[in-house]
Order: structure tokens, then sequence, then C-alpha cells
């Protein structure tokens, strides 16, 4: 039941601040560096498959993304890229790791209201450095009493974190965008999820089907968490 809650867990990227438009902002711009090589349409499938294959070496985050930008330049080029193609690759992103944190409408507002009467976490996955920078420029630090940055968000992770929590998988709530890392491995351990959707969702984030479940809700917005809490 809701009022057993105790913590309530919140994603970082597209939950508490937009991420995913600049990844796509800077695939954009690598498509287009390529286009001597391949059409647009290629290069992104190639490089969607480097990210895919590369996940298990590199794990998430924008140090991750440049590595597979240049292993697919390389790859669709023949190993014929040019030195100077290369830095303009390295300089999409470092583009992104200066860009703004832009909060989502709402997430003050919640934050706001639920701090003081829950425990508030950060649970997200990613490059740790990249993460924790982001937090701080957010202006959101204090809220939260942990941050937990992870590798993938698995039901043993979430485990190992209710654990460290010191709390019962049932008085836990996990807030976040994606069904696939947010949502689904929380419910599958007793805890609750709540999905917030993003306009843009990256393609390995997605599911298939609708989710019923006991503990699940499917929210509109950010600002939808406070008519359950």
């Amino acid at each position: 039941m809701i009022e057993k809650i105790k913590v309530i867990a919140f994603d970082a990227d597209d939950t508490l601040w937009v991420n995913e438009p600049f990844f796509t902002e800077a695939e954009e711009r690598f498509c287009e560096l390529m286009e001597d090589f391949l059409p647009k349409h290629s290069s992104h499938r190639e490089l969607y498959a480097q990210e895919i294959g590369n996940l298990p070496l590199y794990g998430y985050g924008i140090k991750a993304f440049m590595i597979s930008m240049v292993e697919t330049a390389i790859k669709i080029s023949g190993g014929t890229i040019s030195a100077a193609s290369i830095d303009r690759i390295l300089q999409i992103g470092r583009d992104m790791l200066a860009k703004p944190v832009n909060l989502i409408d709402g997430v003050e507002e919640v934050l706001n209201a639920v701090h003081g009467k829950y425990r508030l976490v950060v649970a997200t996955k990613g490059d740790l450095l990249d993460q924790e920078r982001k937090l701080t420029k957010s202006g959101l630090e204090h809220f939260f009493h942990h941050t937990e940055i992870v590798s993938e968000k698995t039901e043993k992770e979430y485990e190992k974190l209710i654990r460290h929590l010191d709390i019962e998988p049932s008085e836990f709530l996990m807030i976040g965008n994606s069904l696939k890392s947010d949502v689904l491995p929380v419910l599958n351990i007793g805890g609750h999820g709540f999905h917030v959707p993003f306009h843009t969702t990256w393609e390995h984030e997605k599911v298939e089907g609708k989710v019923v479940h006991k503990n699940f809700r499917a929210l509109k917005n950010i600002s939808e968490v406070l008519e359950f809490l």
C-alpha cells in the first residue's frame, strides 16, 4: 500500500532534468559528419548497434557514447576517417558535457512537497563523474538523503539499495521515465513504481505491452505524483 512507503527514489536523466534530447542532437551532428560515407539513417543504425554492443564494456553516459561514435566512424569509413574528423566527433561529446542542467517542469514543486515526509534518494545509472556533476549543477542535491549511481538498474541492484536503506521492498517507491529500468525491476521485487513518461525515449529503454500491477501508477507528468502521496 502507498501509505507504507518510507523512501522515494527518483531517476535522474529525463525524470529530474532533460537529457535524451542532447543525445538526439549529438547523433544528428554525428550522422551529418558521416554523410561522406553513409546516408544518415544508415549511420544512425550503425551507431546504435555499436552503443548496444559496447554497453557491457563501457556502460552508459556521454563518455561511453563518445567512444561509440569514434569506433563507429572508424568502422563505416573503413579506417580512413581523418584525425580532424575524430576531433570533431570528440567535440560533439565535449559539447554535451558542457550542456546546462534544465530541470523538468514540476520537479522542484514535488521535491519541496515530499521532502521531510519521506527519505528521498536519487537512483540513476551512467557515468559517475557526469551524474555527480549534473546533480550538483541542478541545485537539487540538498533534497536527497542518498545518491546511488549504478552501471545497470537490475533487480539485484535495487535489492542492494533497499538493504542499504534498511527498509522492506514494500516501503520503497521508484519514480522514473523508463519502464524497463525504473519500474519493472522494482515491481518484480515487491516495490512500487510510478512511470512518468518523457517525450523522447532512447530506443534501448522501450518496452512492449502494458504494465498491470497493483503497485504501479502511470502518470502524465511528475506533478501528478502528489495526488498519490
